[in-house]
């Protein structure tokens, strides 16, 4: 057998999650440290909440100032997203995780790819495997989709677009009222948008994560403390609890869901742009023994080749420059080398 052919085998295979229908314990690949796993004790009705903000109401921009400071995450209402794609996305991400695996193995994403099912990407950087799976998507699936159902993949496909549509809509009004938060005019938001070849579309990628009923919840993660690399993330968490930020001087807060709420979560690049004002959010995922948990996560960003740095308004002699500038592609390959301190290692 070719060894290099053999490699790329052993890396494919291990972007593959376990089929845990068939498992009745946790094995061994996916038993995390009583350090490491999830606490699952009560929540602390002392700990504050996530803030909840509506973004209709007047005072919304001082609200989601302060949520990004103080928490790096808040949940928003009153966003105009039909409560019916909620739960049609809901039903359809379901349809993909219940199917056989060996079909879900068809769309399996390669290596080196961007879309597909497989495990989450941070799983390389742990040593031991989450209690997850995943699928991965820019754009229309309909290449994939029609793998999974031949005959019955439309449905699919005009739900997953249109989910991403009113995302894409909805992130770009929340950094419209991020940036205004911090004083900054449309010109000035858009200045470090700009892309090299002139590209300007941004890079978004929408997530379905499943959290399948695991026999030991004690000992399992369902998806390992991490920060995302993206300006902001939204996340429709289900109705299912399972999402914890982390946050100062509190520790790990349960994030209660919400019905019809969207989790928005600060990311590193909003961290670096915002000269450190607002704070990319720790967070993980727990699992449960009863509850199949699903939910979907759009991650926002600019194009690959885009110079990011401070947005200059934002530095002064009060507040120096904190993060050299650098190409967006460039930190995204710091991520992926050393996940918990990139943004360490771009600071000045």
């Amino acid at each position: 057998m070719n060894p290099t052919m053999n490699t790329q085998t052993q890396t494919f295979n291990h972007l593959l999650p376990i089929d845990f229908t068939t498992v009745s314990t946790v094995p061994d690949s996916h038993a995390w440290s009583p350090t490491s796993s999830p606490s699952h004790l009560p929540i602390n009705d002392d700990k504050p909440l996530l803030p909840v903000i509506d973004i209709g109401k007047p005072d919304a921009y001082e609200l989601v100032r302060h949520a990004c400071e103080e928490w790096g995450a808040f949940q928003v209402i009153n966003h105009g997203v039909p409560l019916s794609l909620f739960s049609e996305t809901v039903f359809q991400a379901r349809r993909l995780f219940s199917l056989p695996m060996e079909k879900k193995h068809l769309v399996a994403r390669p290596p080196s790819g961007t879309a597909g099912y497989g495990s989450h990407r941070i799983s390389a950087f742990f040593p031991k495997l989450m209690w997850t799976e995943g699928y991965r998507m820019m754009g229309s699936p309909v290449e994939h989709a029609r793998k999974l159902w031949p005959q019955d993949h439309a449905k699919f496909c005009e739900v997953m677009e249109q989910w991403q549509a009113e995302m894409k809509t909805l992130t770009e009004r929340i950094v419209a009222m991020m940036f205004g938060s911090l004083g900054l005019t449309n010109e000035e938001e858009m200045q470090w948008f700009e892309s090299q070849n002139g590209c300007d579309q941004p890079l978004c990628v929408l997530q379905l994560n499943s959290y399948p009923v695991c026999p030991d919840p004690e000992r399992a993660m369902g998806l390992a403390p991490h920060t995302d690399s993206s300006l902001i993330t939204l996340l429709d968490q289900g109705n299912i609890s399972g999402l914890q930020v982390y946050k100062e001087g509190e520790g790990w807060v349960s994030v209660e869901p919400i019905e019809g709420a969207v989790v928005v979560n600060v990311g590193d690049l909003m961290q670096v742009v915002s000269n450190g004002r607002f704070k990319s959010v720790l967070h993980r995922a727990v699992v449960n023994k009863t509850h199949h948990r699903v939910s979907n996560a759009f991650f926002y960003g600019p194009p690959w080749d885009v110079k990011v740095s401070p947005l200059r308004k934002l530095v002064d002699s009060d507040h120096p420059q904190l993060y050299r500038s650098l190409m967006w592609k460039e930190y995204l390959q710091i991520k992926k080398n050393e996940i918990s301190g990139a943004l360490e290692a771009i600071r000045l």
